[in-house]
């Protein structure tokens, strides 16, 4: 197992879709490093308890919370449990995000697909970012958010243009906030490339060739799984990223090859 330094020891994390997949990952990586971790999920309340074990069995303090992050009214309920139940919180990770992954073609775009992908991914990114960052500015110390974003934004998608779009969304978000906040709350992206996660393997064009041919154009040779990337999405976080802000993190093993 990879040596994990304490980094956010004393410190509180809140990880928004931590049931599964990648946010579940790094809820569990923010335990590890130190962090007693609030488990947000909307509908996976099965999936939140099993990381709030993961969590627990770490040693540190865990809260399940459940929100739909596309109203406001949810979040700030949220924000008041996250708040009360710990005092603080120092660390928000917006991991929620669709990526529309049962459209195989834009030719099966719908107004609904397009409605919800930027309601879940843009506005409650937006709000969450606002009412977390919000909040952090009132509290000693601020805070930092991580918003999670996508090397889609770099080659599109003519797959889905709604996630595409979405994800751009949230760099604009990013910056405005990561103004708005300074000096006292840092707001970045992470961008992950493809990711291996049980969501990802189980998709038709990943187990007839796709996952194959993107490895072969992979520098790194392959695809990680979300817990190998869960500790390079928190550094945006950490006091060793602390003159960043308003960033784009890439870690794609070098598909992209993203130009200065």
């Amino acid at each position: 197992m990879t040596t994990v330094f304490e980094r956010f020891a004393g410190k509180t994390v809140l990880v928004t879709g931590a049931g599964t997949g990648f946010g579940a990952e790094i809820a569990v990586r923010a335990a590890r490093e130190g962090a007693d971790v609030a488990v947000h999920y909307r509908g996976s309340r099965a999936g939140a308890e099993a990381t709030a074990e993961r969590v627990t069995a770490l040693g540190r303090k865990a809260l399940v919370v459940q929100a739909d992050i596309s109203e406001h009214a949810q979040i700030t309920r949220l924000a008041e449990e996250v708040w009360a139940h710990f005092g603080r919180l120092d660390v928000a990770v917006n991991n929620v995000g669709d990526v529309a992954r049962e459209q195989m073609s834009w030719r099966d775009v719908t107004e609904e697909s397009i409605d919800h992908v930027l309601a879940v991914d843009i506005k409650g990114t937006l709000l969450c970012t606002h009412e977390f960052g919000g909040r952090m500015l009132e509290q000693e110390g601020g805070g930092a958010i991580v918003n999670i974003g996508s090397t889609v934004v770099v080659r599109g998608s003519a797959r889905a243009p709604q996630y595409a779009a979405a994800k751009y969304g949230i760099i604009g978000l990013t910056k405005s906030y990561a103004h708005a906040f300074a000096p006292r709350v840092r707001v970045n992206v992470f961008a992950p490339g493809f990711i291996e996660t049980a969501a990802t393997l189980g998709r038709e064009d990943w187990k007839s060739g796709r996952g194959d041919v993107l490895r072969a154009n992979t520098p790194m040779g392959r695809i990680p799984g979300p817990e190998e990337l869960a500790g390079a999405a928190l550094f945006l976080a950490t006091e060793d990223a602390g003159h960043i802000t308003g960033g784009f993190l890439v870690a794609d093993g070098g598909f992209n090859m993203i130009g200065a």
